[in-house]
């Protein structure tokens, strides 16, 4: 039998009302000089993440946010107006405040002794809880916790359940957390959370030009394993990030991709397929809500120079590959 068209047994999950049909929002420098919200309804999204970054240096035990070294976006009055502007497009939006730090990334995120965790952390909930409080404000569906802490959930388990009953304080929404793909087994608190966040950059094939159907067959163990999770969890999987840069190869190692990426060939039929190839993997699955591409420029501002080979599909076949998923219901149900 071929893998790729296998049966798997039916999960016991409610069915879908919705789908989270998303967008990671790019940031952007500056204020918005025409209203971005009308290029996202033109994909059909119905929804956004909007991400205020902070950072973290290597060495130190700090988190910077709000600064004005900062990206207009990345505040406080940008991410309010970027909510505004959304809620009035009739777009919702999940409020997903992330850590970037320079040269490393927050899986790596560890320090020796107590005190160091314990002044990081202070910095995290005071960072965290700002955001927080806007979400409650505006009325924001959907808060990320926190994104790609691979060693911090596991060591430090209980500050992570002490900031999310922090936060259960002053909102009432949803929460969900952004695990990076290969961490969201060992999470320790999703019983705590509405939804399983997944980065989903799982490693499918290195081929330069995948094919739909090679595509479908690398994702059936993930697709196991993911399905195996949410019996075990019984909350529902949203992709809080999925996406692939627009350059040969491009469904392999990403983050191997992203240190080469300006020496790569531009290959958009790869980006497509891949992006074709993960949502009619997962587009029927019941327990699989949706997800949020990564990423969007909102006129096409905050890239980095090589928006040809970048993950946005945005003026490029996989624009129209999104655009026709995004159009589509669930079977059975309303998914818009």
């Amino acid at each position: 039998m071929d893998h790729a068209s296998a049966k798997m047994p039916n999960v016991d999950a409610p069915p879908k009302k919705a789908m989270l049909k998303g967008l990671n929002f790019v940031a952007p420098p500056r204020a918005f000089p025409v209203n971005p919200m009308h290029a996202v309804k033109e994909v059909n999204a119905n929804w956004i993440a909007v991400i205020p970054y902070a950072y973290t240096i290597q060495g130190e035990s700090k988190v910077y946010f709000n600064t004005n070294r900062q990206w207009w976006g990345e505040r406080v009055d940008g991410v309010q107006e970027t909510i505004k502007l959304a809620k009035e497009s009739g777009l919702n939006i999940v409020l997903k405040p992330q850590v970037y730090i320079p040269g490393s990334w927050p899986g790596d995120l560890n320090y020796k002794s107590d005190r160091e965790w314990d002044e990081w952390e202070s910095g995290y909930t005071k960072y965290v809880m700002t955001f927080a409080k806007i979400a409650a404000e505006q009325n924001v569906p959907v808060f990320c916790i926190g994104t790609e802490f691979k060693i911090s959930v596991r060591k430090r388990e209980n500050y992570w359940r002490k900031l999310i009953a922090e936060i259960r304080n002053v909102y009432s929404g949803k929460l969900i957390y952004a695990a990076n793909w290969d961490e969201y087994m060992d999470v320790p608190f999703w019983d705590e959370l509405d939804y399983v966040g997944i980065n989903a950059y799982f490693p499918l094939t290195d081929s330069k030009t995948p094919e739909i159907d090679e595509l479908k067959k690398a994702w059936v163990p993930h697709k196991i394993a993911i399905r195996n999770f949410y019996k075990k969890v019984r909350k529902p999987i949203v992709f809080t990030e999925y996406g692939y840069l627009s350059v040969d190869g491009c469904a392999y190692n990403t983050w191997e991709l992203e240190s080469k990426v300006t020496k790569l060939d531009i290959n958009e039929k790869a980006q497509s397929n891949a992006i074709h190839a993960l949502l009619e993997t997962f587009w029927e699955e019941p327990y699989w809500h949706g997800g949020f591409i990564w990423k969007w420029f909102p006129n096409m501002r905050g890239g980095e120079g090589y928006n040809a080979r970048d993950y946005t599909p945005q003026g490029k076949k996989g624009f129209e590959t999104l655009q026709n998923w995004y159009s589509k219901s669930l079977t059975g149900s309303n998914g818009n």
